[in-house]
């Protein structure tokens, strides 16, 4: 049987060690501040940013929530960011995701100061961590390099194979993966025989969004699985891709969902938002 990796555990030892870096820092009279922006209402939306206002509030980081209505204008949109940009006491801005189709999203993170962008989503942070210069890391494949390092898994040498490949953990995750040394494959809905490629992965990680999609006999035995999926079945509970129950009898190591790769992200976020404070307040402070 596999060992679960427990994401709560382990970003509740993040947590606290950005507390104490949170209580430092303000000892110096700067106060970390992260801004979230919300358009329209989408109800998962919703739970994700009340999931950062409580860790925001748990850390000692202020947090201010700017809700915007589903029709505002692209303009809107933009000038409120540059709003943000030029406010001093934030140090982290962060667009929640989806935003209505009619906005355009990649415009709008292009506009946001790429000091700020605790999320990792400007081109500024994404081109900065292909070429290995320090950078904020998008939060979901920090947090599941975080865990890696926690549980001493190794991934020079090693073949990981990643399914899904979203601007926000796919792509990525293959940078970050490369940088430990691993050989990566992403597999996407176009990719024929998904099965021949996962069979040789030793660490798989699966984020397409597919309910129990990984099967028992699509994994290898001893891979390290990481469940990276948020799906709810017919009677609204939350599944991840894979299919725990079987897969967890041939893995070594296997994320539950919840309680996986979930609490990781939002550390991680946070993690953004100290880094982000120290950085901007380097000169008056010696931080």
């Amino acid at each position: 049987m596999a060992v679960i990796i427990d994401g709560k555990q382990v970003a509740r030892k993040i947590r606290e060690e950005l507390k104490k870096e949170c209580d430092e820092i303000k000892t110096k009279g700067i106060r970390p501040k992260l801004a979230v922006i919300m358009v329209g209402n989408n109800p998962a939306s919703k739970i994700y940013v009340r999931n950062k206002s409580k860790a925001c509030e748990e850390i000692g980081i202020e947090y201010e929530e700017f809700l915007l209505e589903e029709n505002i204008e692209q303009k809107e949109l933009i000038e409120l960011i540059n709003k943000l940009n030029k406010d001093n006491n934030i140090n982290g801005i962060l667009l929640q995701s989806p935003i209505p189709s009619h906005l355009n999203i990649n415009e709008a993170l292009k506009a946001i100061n790429y000091k700020k962008d605790v999320d990792g989503f400007t081109p500024s942070s994404v081109g900065k961590l292909v070429i290995g210069e320090d950078t904020f890391i998008s939060c979901t494949p920090y947090g599941i390099i975080k865990l890696f390092e926690e549980y001493n898994i190794d991934l020079a040498g090693k073949n990981v194979v990643i399914l899904g490949r979203s601007n926000i953990v796919g792509k990525p995750l293959i940078q970050c993966c490369l940088n430990k040394d691993a050989t990566v494959t992403i597999c996407h809905s176009k990719t024929q025989n998904i099965e021949q490629y996962t069979k040789n992965a030793d660490v798989l990680i699966s984020a397409i969004g597919k309910a129990k999609f990984v099967t028992k006999d699509m994994v290898k035995q001893g891979a390290v699985i990481i469940d990276v999926g948020i799906n709810r079945d017919e009677n609204g509970k939350i599944k991840g891709d894979v299919d725990f129950e079987e897969v967890e009898k041939v893995a070594s190591y296997i994320t539950p969902v919840p309680g996986g790769v979930g609490p990781m992200t939002v550390a991680m976020l946070m993690n953004n938002v100290i880094k982000a404070t120290k950085e901007q307040n380097k000169e008056k402070s010696n931080l």
